[in-house]
């Protein structure tokens, strides 16, 4: 499930993802990012905590591609996917003859993640008696593969997810309070959908594109009322539940037009706040879309163009395929004619 999002690039004309397949502009969001940042060039562990359907995943591919490591390996496990009996030799591997059925060596994932980042996602359900052995290998960054007693060091970077109450596990006696502590060096919390709807626009107009590319059909408007639809409804499952449905109004997509894929749910009355998303009084296009997306972007960033910090770097887009947008869809910066240099933009924002 990574589909909720496009890839973007780190600022200037560098070629390494810097938020792969992250979008949005919201204060919820940015908060993260800026979390992100600020943890990714560490060697210390990650804990991203938050619903289902958030982008947690998204989130630690991001704290890989920021970090020193990025060109390393990047390995994941879900901890909630793999049979109990089984969950130790994926992450530390076996040898030949450890147990019945083991007909050959097998590497495991922290083996496999050396000198890179390893995404262990559901760690709450890894079981008690594992516990300690993921503890060891954190503290020590050492293991033993079963069935071996010969000692392997690594050096991994861990970061794990969760959408479980780590804290509520430790005071039932189901997560060990040792290893919670570990794990919870650097927490990160992602914020539900409902949390940063004005962000909404931009990842329906996403998946829209994405979608409609991939079934060859022309999706050019979307309604206002199946984008209100879009922003008043509560998403209990967060940015999958947005992907899928969005996926099935493109299919039943006809003229052009993009359906309201909820018109059988009740959507729930938007819940006033500083950030209220703004209300579509008439059908939107996609250009359209891009054009709105770019000039909140630019407010946001004091129309500063380039830069860590300008629109493009928050975009995702090359400084200069970002002028180029702007003079395509008229964008000027809002100043007197004699501020600029006869190009309608400020040359103190390039």
């Amino acid at each position: 499930m990574a589909d909720y999002a496009t890839v973007t690039y780190s600022a200037g004309d560098q070629a390494e993802p810097r938020f792969d397949r992250i979008i949005g502009n919201s204060a919820a969001l940015e908060s993260v990012l800026d979390q992100v940042e600020q943890v990714a060039h560490t060697n210390s562990t990650v804990l991203i905590e938050g619903e289902t359907g958030t982008g947690k995943e998204l989130i630690a591919h991001a704290i890989h591609n920021t970090s020193q490591r990025f060109g390393r390996p990047f390995i994941k496990l879900n901890c909630a996917a793999i049979p109990l009996d089984l969950l130790e030799s994926e992450l530390f591997g076996h040898e030949k003859g450890a147990f019945t059925g083991a007909i050959a060596q097998k590497i495991g994932r922290f083996e496999m993640a050396d000198k890179g980042t390893l995404f262990l996602d559901e760690v709450g359900d890894i079981p008690p008696a594992l516990q300690p052995k993921l503890l060891r290998v954190l503290q020590e960054q050492e293991f033993e593969r079963l069935g071996s007693g010969r000692t392997h060091k690594v050096d991994v970077r861990l970061v794990a997810a969760t959408n479980r109450d780590l804290v509520k596990m430790v005071a039932r006696g189901q997560f060990r309070n040792d290893l919670y502590y570990r794990l919870n060096v650097f927490p990160i919390v992602l914020p539900a959908l409902r949390e940063r709807r004005e962000d909404i626009p931009a990842l329906v107009t996403h998946f829209v594109k994405l979608f409609s590319r991939r079934m060859g059909k022309q999706v050019e408007s979307i309604p206002p009322e199946t984008m209100g639809a879009f922003q008043c409804y509560s998403w209990p499952g967060n940015i999958r539940e947005l992907q899928n449905l969005v996926e099935r109004a493109v299919i039943l997509s006809r003229d052009g037009v993009l359906p309201n894929p909820l018109h059988k749910k009740q959507p729930e009355p938007m819940i006033p706040s500083l950030h209220r998303t703004r209300t579509f009084q008439s059908p939107m296009t996609l250009e359209d879309s891009d054009r709105a997306l770019i000039v909140q972007t630019l407010e946001q960033a004091g129309w500063i163009v380039g830069g860590p910090r300008g629109a493009a770097a928050k975009l995702g887009l090359k400084r200069t395929t970002l002028l180029a947008k702007m003079r395509r869809f008229g964008i000027f910066r809002p100043i007197f004619q004699e501020e600029t240099d006869g190009s309608g933009i400020a040359p103190e924002t390039i």
